[in-house]
């Protein structure tokens, strides 16, 4: 088992803040974690007792990150990922998805939230012909995030990067589509993009009740459009079918058609 030291940065040395929910832990919290605290837990139930289904994409979307990497690995023979926003340590992360399949895959994790970072070593096991790193970085600072993955990844070799439920998190639109636009330049031909966040236009409830917690003071999380989350992946080759709400890409199941959450996704290849 290869355990890589976290690359340590500005954001490690912060204090874990327990006052304010913050959207990872509730996350957390919604996924059946046990990594948050009584106010995350308090914010996640008043969000629920607004909108019940947000428990239903927030696994839904876990889901869709489940399936995007066993495509890469089984399909597209991607053997390195780039995943920022990692989120908490829970089942089928990344890595473990990955090197289930090939053992060899190598990961970089990046995250800026502290309790994240104090949780990294959950997300360094490795299976001995593998490789995995935790980078304390922001998603807004893609220079660093470059610099610390080629420290564990060849950035020469097809790569593929993922950004699941991080982009809400940057404000401006334009700047998320810049930030986007940076990692996949540094990245060779043959490298994916795979992204899902939250979207506007299928579920008005949802939208109130997210409208209203970034009015809270917690740390807010934006709602695309599904033409703004399909606009991450301009110049890029989409697999089919596409962008989707995350339920209906690739679905396990062929018995019946899931209904669509207000989350959408796609993955796209680098021509």
């Amino acid at each position: 088992m290869t355990d890589h030291a976290t690359t340590p940065g500005p954001e490690s040395h912060q204090k874990i803040d327990t006052s304010v929910p913050h959207s990872a832990r509730i996350w957390n919290y919604w996924l059946g974690g046990k990594d948050n605290y009584p106010v995350d837990q308090e914010a996640g139930d008043a969000y629920t007792a607004v909108f019940p289904g947000i428990v239903t994409i927030a696994r839904s979307s876990r889901a869709f990150l489940r399936r995007n990497i066993t495509y890469l690995v089984a399909e597209a023979g991607i053997r390195q990922f780039l995943d920022v926003g990692t989120g908490l340590p829970t089942a089928d992360n990344t890595h473990e998805v990955a090197q289930r399949i090939a053992p060899e895959s190598r990961i970089v994790h990046v995250d800026n939230d502290p309790l994240v970072v104090a949780h990294a070593r959950d997300l360094l096991h490795s299976t001995p012909v593998g490789a995995t790193a935790f980078v304390a970085a922001d998603v807004l600072d893609p220079e660093r995030i470059l610099a610390a993955a080629a420290e564990t990844l060849d950035l020469t070799r097809p790569t593929a990067l993922v950004l699941s439920n991080i982009l809400g998190h940057v404000a401006d639109h334009d700047q998320a589509r810049s930030i986007v636009a940076r990692l996949m330049d540094a990245l060779p031909s043959g490298s994916h993009l795979s992204i899902n966040d939250g979207s506007r236009g299928i579920d008005p409830v949802f939208e109130q009740a997210q409208d209203a917690y970034n009015e809270s003071g917690a740390v807010p999380y934006n709602l695309r459009t599904v033409d703004e989350i399909t606009a991450y992946f301009d110049g890029l080759e989409l697999i089919e079918p596409g962008v989707v709400s995350v339920p209906l890409w690739r679905p396990e199941s062929t018995f019946a058609t899931p209904e669509p959450v207000g989350e959408h996704g796609g993955l796209a290849r680098k021509p």
